[in-house]
């Protein structure tokens, strides 16, 4: 069955459910942005595989939003769907639910599985669709009754992480979030994002690809906090361990006569852009209800002084990896065959021989020439390309291990390059540069950078229709808030101790992809009459290919700044190389 024959499958089922359109998310009951295969629904529908994006259906229209980091995959993988393509960064595309206060007459419903949607979303949906009187029913997951062969929800159990890594107790974790709970005035907190879980219990799991977390939720109490899980994914050792500092667990599906029993004594804090619709309204309506974002994002998005230490160790150990895999490509691409797939394979077999690696942060990007220009490229065997000594290879890749997450970007020159190549490749790390380089006073938050990175490449009028910059997980997501690097009203201050990277690029459809990214982290810089002033130290420690860099267009300010990090990663990086690579290495990371 294609995606148009279950569209079509949706639509009478929708019919029999008396129902004018239905949405379908990328989310699960966790609003989290990578799930477990169980919560792909609108994969299944649509074909589309992107990470981000929102299927709409109605009797006679079909529609997919997606952000500008998917355009061009989402074209191709929407072909012969009958779903249309909703470019949603694009000026003047109507939000989804603006759309379907369009097409939509008065009186219709709307349905979707409120598990997955935010009650921040649900709120703007009945905002914009308030007017015609279009009511939304938030009870039916139609994709589950459709979906014969659904995967199930993970099973995995989970482990601690270690002290010793995380460089604070859950109990001195759980004694901020209670201080955070009094001075708003609660005496419950619901937490139900899953890194924030993790994060606060010194927990991890292996329910959703590439991120270590579990699938449960938390509700803090005064004196208690209270895990909904379901029993099996969680050994003896651990429950001792967890009951042993005033964790009680309590069975998954509890959570909702928890809250019922709740009364109208009681303040529950919950952030409704994490907290699903249906939780939200299981809530005692007596009970009063405080929305504020999530205690945990802004206490895990500061890494601690041991967080940091072990993160800088990681970072050695993946530049190592990152070293060996580029000496073999290019050492190799003339003599053997070698796939996008197997270059994606060969670096996770580097990865695996440095200690306390665990698996890939997220899919690796391996593209070579034209496939390069789909920022969240994923090879496939059908439609690969064969490397050859020529052209120009973008591969973005990280690792999990137990002492830190990394993502790093390098786009490779496999041999010849045109004149666009290397002026683009050019444009790419000027931008790149100036950011890293940039001094800043404190206050400032990411929407006040983001042109600098875009700045050089604004010049020959391109742009890139993403964000340049995220927050980093420390063994756990690869994506993480609330700090951001990008050109819209992200209020958040860049603080000491936040991690974010750095990765501007240019993407021409049909001919190449370039992207340099390296992870940062903030610091403090001098203090002055005039404040406090910050900037950014590079933790990611690996050459940038020199050989596609047109020098003439570098400044002397951006030469030094190019030597001075090539410098450091030689340093950081020789001593833990043979002869050979240490050769290679120093051939690499010379002064231009």
């Amino acid at each position: 069955m294609n995606s148009r024959d279950r569209v079509e499958k949706l639509r009478q089922l929708m019919k029999e459910n008396q129902m004018d359109a239905y949405i379908i998310p990328s989310f699960d009951a966790h609003q989290s942005e990578y799930v477990a295969e169980h919560w792909k629904g609108r994969q299944w529908l649509s074909g589309f595989t992107g990470s981000a994006g929102t299927v709409v259906i109605t009797l006679e229209d079909a529609g997919l939003w997606t952000d500008g980091r998917y355009y061009i995959q989402a074209e191709k993988q929407l072909e012969g769907s009958g779903i249309k393509l909703f470019r949603m960064m694009d000026p003047g595309v109507p939000f989804y639910s603006e759309w379907l206060a369009n097409v939509l007459n008065e009186g219709n419903i709307v349905g979707f599985d409120g598990n997955v949607f935010s009650t921040t979303m649900v709120k703007r949906m009945e905002a914009d669709l308030k007017a015609k009187q279009i009511t939304l029913k938030i009870d039916q997951d139609l994709i589950g009754e459709l979906w014969e062969d659904r995967p199930e929800i993970p099973k995995e159990p989970l482990f601690t992480h270690d002290v010793n890594y995380a460089g604070k107790s859950r109990v001195e974790k759980l004694n901020e979030v209670r201080q955070e709970m009094k001075n708003k005035g609660a005496n419950y907190y619901i937490l139900t994002s899953l890194d924030d879980i993790a994060w606060l219990l010194n927990i991890r799991g292996n329910d959703v690809p590439n991120s270590p977390v579990v699938i449960a939720n938390v509700i803090v109490a005064e004196h208690t906090c209270y895990l909904f899980i379901d029993s099996y994914k969680v050994p003896a050792s651990v429950k001792e361990e967890l009951e042993a500092e005033g964790i009680e667990l309590k069975a998954n599906h509890e959570i909702q006569p928890f809250l019922e029993s709740l009364s109208g004594n009681d303040a529950v804090m919950l952030d409704s852009t994490r907290t699903n619709i249906r939780l939200y309204n299981g809530i005692n309506s007596e009970a009063k209800k405080i929305e504020s974002p999530n205690i945990t994002t802004d206490l895990k998005a500061i890494k601690n002084d041991v967080e940091i230490k072990n993160l800088k160790a990681c970072e050695i150990k993946d530049g190592l990896a990152m070293v060996k895999f580029i000496k073999w490509l290019k050492g190799s691409v003339a003599k053997e065959e070698i796939t996008e797939i197997a270059a994606e394979e060969k670096l996770e077999h580097f990865r695996n021989e440095q200690e306390g690696f665990v698996g890939p942060s997220f899919d690796t990007i391996a593209g070579y020439k034209e496939h390069a220009a789909m920022m969240h490229y994923k090879a496939n065997k059908e439609t690969q390309h064969t490397l050859k000594d020529e052209g120009l290879f973008l591969i973005d890749s990280g690792g999990q291990y137990y002492d830190g997450t990394t993502d790093i970007t390098r786009t490779l020159v496999l041999g010849k390059l045109t004149d666009e190549q290397k002026r683009d490749y050019t444009l790419v790390l000027k931008g790149f540069i100036a950011l890293s380089a940039v001094k800043f006073l404190y206050g400032a938050t990411g929407s006040h950078l983001d042109i600098l990175a875009r700045q050089p490449i604004w010049q020959y009028g391109i742009d890139y229709k993403c964000g340049t910059g995220h927050g980093v997980g420390f063994f756990l997501n690869v994506h993480e808030g609330p700090q951001s690097i990008r050109n819209d009203s992200n209020n958040v201050t860049l603080e000491k101790g936040m991690i974010i990277t750095n990765e501007p690029g240019i993407y021409l459809e049909g001919k190449h992809g370039i992207r340099i990214e390296n992870m940062m982290l903030v610091v403090e810089d001098e203090k002055t009459e005039f404040g406090q002033f910050m900037k950014f130290e590079a933790i990611t420690y690996c050459p940038i290919d020199l050989a596609g860099i047109d020098k003439e267009m570098l400044t002397k300010s951006e030469k030094e700044w190019l030597n001075n990090y090539h410098q450091e990663v030689y340093t950081k990086l020789a001593p833990h190389l043979n002869e050979e690579e240490r050769v290679w290495l120093r051939e690499e990371t010379k002064e231009i």
